[in-house]
């Protein structure tokens, strides 16, 4: 399926010695040493996901906040 111009949303975070990236649209993760390279593999990763996926079946997400979650036991 062709996704060209289709705009997700996507996180990045440094998780140990690495970086990890994943799209809050759909259920897809990758890694890398350097941001630019998470960022990379995400891309890379999402490209193939889709390659069986629908793109008419992504939830949309707008203006994605992250917030402090403090859990009580």
């Amino acid at each position: 399926m062709k996704i060209e111009g289709k705009t997700l949303q996507g996180i990045v975070w440094k998780e140990g010695n690495g970086y990890v990236s994943q799209c809050l649209n759909v259920n897809v993760a990758s890694m890398g040493d350097t941001k630019v390279e998470a960022i990379k593999n995400l891309q890379e990763a999402l490209e193939l996901y889709f390659e069986d996926t629908d793109i008419r079946d992504v939830i949309s997400i707008e203006n994605p906040e992250v917030v402090p979650m403090v859990l009580h036991a």
